[in-house]
């Protein structure tokens, strides 16, 4: 009996160093693979890595992440990257590389909330602020030309507040012109009205100059900003001239 004991512990010992071999075989594989861009291995070798630590290493999950999402796996990427945000592993560019994959599947409203979400853990990370930036950007001009006044100047609040000095600019421009703009439009549909109505005319040249004030705002706060830009100079005399 006791030699069948000790026989017995012998097995196991042994097994637990061939299993930590493999264990470290699987990680040294993996790793080499990832840093050599060779992506369908990496995602294998340290998706079995991953597995046999019970998904505890989140710096191992983020590469695994990078690799589905290389691989065209979006969801797997997603599920990776969700792991290294809870474990609190390089969490800005785990949302950024998760509002990536979202991206690349047009799931757009949970792209913008991921990069959202991404910017109140880590509100300077680089990537988050670009790629926020440019989405809304691009939807404030889209709203504008449409029209929709309300949901442009929505979207460039929306940038103004990066720490990002081409996109506040950029907004802040935008800002500007739209309510020159916005003002303009209410001072030519009033010019009728000054000879016909003076009291409806002056309340809506007061509407008009209070968007062109706004206008001056944004654009001397945009001239603040980026001294250097001469078109926001331009803009400048230009909505101060309307105003006399």
């Amino acid at each position: 009996m006791k030699k069948f004991i000790l026989l017995s512990v012998f097995c196991i010992i042994v097994t637990n160093v061939f299993a930590q071999t493999d264990f470290t075989q699987l990680w040294k594989e993996g790793r080499d693979a990832y840093n050599a861009k060779n992506y369908a291995v990496a995602y294998a070798k340290l998706g079995e890595y991953l597995k046999q630590t019970n998904s505890q290493d989140s710096a191992i999950a983020y590469c695994i992440g990078v690799s589905a999402y290389k691989l065209k796996k979006y969801n797997e990427a997603i599920s990776f990257f969700d792991i290294a945000i809870k474990k609190n592993f390089n969490v800005g560019n785990a949302y950024a590389q998760k509002a990536f994959a979202l991206k690349a599947q047009k799931k757009m409203e949970e792209y913008v909330s991921t990069l959202e979400s991404g910017l109140k853990a880590d509100p300077d990370n680089a990537t988050l602020i670009k790629n926020y930036a440019l989405y809304n950007l691009k939807t404030g001009l889209a709203a504008q030309k449409a029209g929709k006044n309300d949901v442009a100047e929505a979207s460039y609040k929306k940038v103004i507040v990066l720490n990002d000095k081409k996109s506040k600019t950029d907004a802040l421009y935008s800002l500007g012109v739209l309510c020159y703009n916005d003002g303009a439009d209410i001072l030519k549909k009033a010019t009728p009205l000054s000879t016909s109505d003076a009291d409806k005319y002056a309340a809506e040249k007061t509407k008009a100059d209070a968007r062109f004030k706004e206008a001056v705002d944004y654009l001397e706060e945009a001239a603040k900003v980026s001294p250097e830009r001469n078109d926001i100079k331009t803009m400048l005399t230009q909505v101060k001239d309307a105003m006399e």
